[in-house]
């Protein structure tokens, strides 16, 4: 038989964490019809894959690409590294339901939130529709290079249903506003929705500073909202829980696990909600686990969903640098990076900005680290900080990070982490057994975090570097295990009958370059990107998708529905 595709000679390492093996893969029309030995005759396209491994393309369960898709397609930075399917409509922040006419209201809640700036949002995407079924139906419409579904957030229901009251720390839902919030859910999820999102985060706010609605809400408001997953058997739940009071400290860890838990069993529904290990936090993180794995042998299904990498705000000549406060930068500000780094070169410039920032105290560069040579690490120590490169050579970290920026052409990042900071607290994260890959953000916080390449990261530093986790274990944990929390059982495995998502991977040449700011949103808008070395090939749905990191034209993307 003539196949339309034939992937020869590699290693297949199939997503299940079955072991490794040699074999083709056949593909004909959007699945995969053979995994073994597959004659090549008359083939339409043939990939040599001797000495790469084979897998399934990755599923990135947490993305904010909800506006993104509608002006890329092909969904940047996540398509950069072997991501085939992505999630939105994360952290109660989605873009339906809407009133004609408030789109701004959501725009600007996300701008504040996610960091897209509100222009672009307002700009890039169509607004024709109200519910989040014809949201759906919308991006159904677009051209996307991977696979997307989205969750319906309790963000948007609760400002659709109750405007900006909602917003208020008292605010207390009416039975009939839960009743119109529970029915727009179940609108949601019979249209397709992947299952409903909720923020109670203390970082998530509105445009006026006040918490985003839900976030004071009685869990009791949650249970009647979420009736429809239960009811109907279908769904997921995913949060960004409150685990600390106001004051920043005081834990409420055990309270708020509590009623996840019980969410969960009542409706009889994954749940996965964010987590990380955070200073001010203590190990809060160990605690989450454990009550985690107890609840779930009473039967709830909580997945803490984890990053395998510190999460940092970086700061770049082209965007937030660290001279942004100084006086004689302020004119400087003004110039596009060529001008920016052109006026950094000039030595009174120099000399001026190191002077205006001698008395700056030297302990919060103890926690920023410099990213100036490739590939980007993010296992940090203290003597790699901006203040101990500065001690080292009795200059201010100013003075270092000027001649790093000046020496690497402006391709220097400084790198502040500010969840994760601890490599062996996210090592304890990343093998638990209850935990799930996410938190990756692709399509959000544009100009301050860049973590959409978490996936390279993974297969370089925790399995090829530091053998936290085999190679099955690791392409597991970005396939079938976060494709199996949203329930899909056809996509994350490579076996004969699932859709043709694959990647044709250079295990030993994965590696990550330094993120970069690009102007590519709308109205030119700067964000950061990160690409990735060693991902020869990906395929969605049977297509040649991404060739050595650069986008072969094609757009086999598809809209995925809950079952």
């Amino acid at each position: 038989m003539a196949h339309d595709v034939v992937i020869k000679g590699g290693t297949v390492v199939d997503g299940t964490g079955a072991p490794a093996r040699r074999a083709d893969v056949a593909i004909d029309g959007d699945r995969v019809s053979v995994v073994g030995d597959v004659d090549t005759t008359g083939a339409g396209q043939v990939f040599d894959a001797e000495g790469r491994i084979v897998t399934p393309g990755f599923v990135d369960l947490h993305s904010h690409l909800d506006a993104q898709v509608g002006w890329d397609p092909i969904m940047s930075s996540s398509c950069y590294h072997g991501v085939t399917s992505v999630v939105m409509g994360n952290c109660g922040m989605t873009f339906a339901p809407v009133h004609a006419g408030e789109e701004s209201v959501l725009a600007r809640a996300m701008e504040t939130v996610e960091d897209i700036p509100a222009s672009c949002i307002l700009e890039g995407l169509p607004w024709n529709w109200e519910t989040y079924g014809q949201y759906l139906d919308a991006v159904d419409a677009m051209p996307m290079g991977v696979n997307a579904g989205g969750y319906v957030g309790d963000v948007a229901l609760r400002l659709y249903v109750a405007g900006d009251a909602a917003c208020e720390p008292d605010f207390v839902a009416t039975p009939d506003q839960l009743k119109q919030m529970a029915a727009l859910v179940e609108e949601a999820i019979t249209a397709g929705a992947l299952g409903y999102s909720i923020s109670r985060s203390l970082f998530h706010r509105v445009p006026d500073g006040r918490n985003v609605p839900g976030t004071w809400s009685p869990p009791e408001e949650f249970f009647a909202v979420a009736e429809p997953l239960g009811r109907l058997g279908r769904g997921v739940l995913e949060m960004a829980p409150r685990y600390n009071e106001p004051d920043g400290g005081t834990s409420r860890v055990d309270e708020e696990l509590a009623w996840m838990a019980e969410l969960s069993r009542r409706t009889g529904r994954p749940f996965s909600f964010n987590l990380q290990q955070i200073k001010s936090l203590g190990d809060h993180y160990r605690r989450v686990l454990e009550l985690s794995e107890e609840a779930n042998r009473s039967g709830s299904r909580l997945h803490p969903q984890i990053t395998p990498r510190s999460v940092g705000v970086l700061f770049s000549l082209a965007a937030n640098t660290l001279v942004d406060n100084l006086p004689s930068f302020q004119p400087i500000r003004e110039l596009d990076p060529a001008g920016r780094l052109a006026a950094l070169r000039d030595p009174e410039v120099r000399a001026r900005l190191i002077a205006e920032a001698a008395d700056q105290p030297v302990d919060p560069y103890r926690s920023m680290y410099l990213m100036a040579e490739e590939p980007a690490r993010y296992d940090f120590g203290p003597e790699d900080s901006l203040a101990a490169m500065a001690e080292a050579r009795g200059v201010s970290p100013i003075e270092v990070w000027i001649d790093a920026v000046v020496e690497t052409g402006g391709a220097a990042i400084v790198n502040w982490p500010v969840m994760n900071e601890d490599h062996e607290a996210v090592r304890e994260l990343l093998t638990s057994p209850v935990t799930v890959l996410g938190l990756a953000d692709a399509g959000a916080h544009a100009t301050q975090i860049m973590d959409a390449s978490q996936p390279t990261y993974l297969l370089e530093h925790w399995v090829r570097q530091e053998g936290a986790l085999t190679l099955e274990e690791g392409v597991k944990a970005l396939t079938s295990e976060t494709a199996g929390f949203i329930g899909f059982t056809d996509r994350g495995v490579l076996r004969e009958g699932a859709f043709a998502d694959v990647n044709v991977i250079d295990f030993e040449a994965v590696s990550l370059p330094l993120p970069e700011i690009v102007h590519d949103f709308p109205g030119g808008a700067p964000r950061f990107v990160q690409r990735a070395h060693g991902i020869d090939h990906t395929f969605v749905n049977g297509v040649h998708f991404m060739d050595h990191g650069e986008p072969t034209g094609n757009l086999p993307g598809r809209l995925l529905r809950g079952n």
